[in-house]
């Protein structure tokens, strides 16, 4: 009897984790929200422009609204987590997101600036209800950066695209733009970050990172750390995040001093925040989605990209990757594929 019993023990032990294996539930995947918008359109008659299907994709992350950029068609909200779309640009924007920074959001919420590649270009305070047009500057952007810092945006720093590397600045929310330099080495691969009307910042390899006081009269290098992200961010603390291959870098001092958190940082698109903010943040790259919870000592793998995306260069160029943190939900586009979804938990 003694030895049925541990015969049955022996058995029940191998059986038991087979079981809790076999229980786990499957990784997140994503889904194509792009497809009944674009097959709307095709109904309708309405053409999408170059690259066809979408081009840029970004998230409020107080909200949760996800904004969807479809080429030639403008942008188009959710507030239901991407299950139903509606236009609410109102024919003020227009073309395609070069790159991750080409909607810029703020961390706040409601606000977000759209700098558009051969499309126009605006910004809205109220969740897109309502339009400020930038000045046209021929084919446009690649990336801004903006200050989110006070009640009505007037500063923005940004890079057209392919005209040698120019930089503009604006003083009244892109309503004009003023060319502070120009520089071949800066095209594709600079990066540009801003906290008010004086204090701004750039890098482009072999430079590290400048600051300058006196809105771009003057530069100074204030670190040989070289972030491979387009845009620095600013969160609502005022704290200044740039990513950088040997860590997360961060100034509390408005760009004078900088220091790397975790010993690499997996991504160049980003960082993207939680409420919480310092803790939690989210990134992406070439290698796909990561999130830090102990304020990037460590990077844990969310997922892949969706299949056949690539991040060709670094910065984030042609690849969107948004998150909604309330809901624990992943978007991405990229030019000229649909654009998804990935939901790791169901419901708020």
């Amino acid at each position: 009897m003694r030895l049925i019993l541990i015969s049955c023990l022996a058995v029940l032990a191998l059986l038991v984790p087979w079981a809790h294996a076999a229980a786990a539930p499957p990784p997140p995947a994503w889904v194509n929200i792009s497809e009944p918008i674009v097959n709307q359109l095709a109904a309708q008659g309405k053409k999408l422009e170059w690259p066809y299907q979408t081009a840029g994709v970004v998230c409020d992350a107080i909200s949760g609204d996800v904004f969807l950029v479809l080429p030639g068609q403008g942008l188009w909200k959710s507030a239901d987590r991407a299950t139903t779309f509606a236009r609410v640009d109102g024919g003020a924007i227009g073309g395609r997101c070069e790159t991750s920074f080409s909607i810029n959001v703020d961390p706040a919420g409601r606000r977000l600036a759209c700098f558009m590649l051969d499309g126009k270009c605006a910004m809205t305070a109220d969740g897109g209800k309502t339009w400020q047009p930038f000045a046209d500057l021929g084919r446009n952007w690649d990336y801004a950066a903006v200050d989110w810092g006070g009640e009505t945006v007037r500063n923005i720093l940004g890079e057209r695209h392919e005209v040698g590397g120019e930089v503009y600045l604006s003083s009244d929310g892109g309503k004009s733009w003023k060319l502070l330099f120009k520089d071949a080495a800066f095209d594709r691969f600079g990066g540009l970050g801003i906290f008010d009307a004086t204090t701004l910042m750039r890098t482009w390899p072999g430079h590290g990172i400048e600051r300058s006081t006196d809105a771009g009269a003057t530069w100074k290098k204030v670190s040989d750390l070289q972030p491979n992200g387009r845009v620095m961010k600013v969160n609502r603390k005022g704290t200044a995040y740039w990513l950088c291959p040997a860590g997360l870098l961060v100034s509390r001092d408005k760009g004078l001093t900088w220091v790397a958190l975790g010993r690499e940082c997996p991504g160049s698109i980003g960082p993207m925040f939680d409420r919480e903010e310092d803790s939690h943040l989210a990134i992406a790259g070439a290698e796909g989605i990561f999130e830090t919870k102990d304020r990037a000592r460590t990077w844990a793998k969310v997922a892949p990209l969706p299949e056949k995306f690539d991040v060709p260069r670094p910065g984030g160029w042609f690849t969107n990757i948004a998150w909604d943190p309330a809901s624990d939900t992943f978007y991405a586009s990229r030019m000229g594929f649909p654009a998804y979804k990935l939901e790791r938990k169901k419901g708020r």
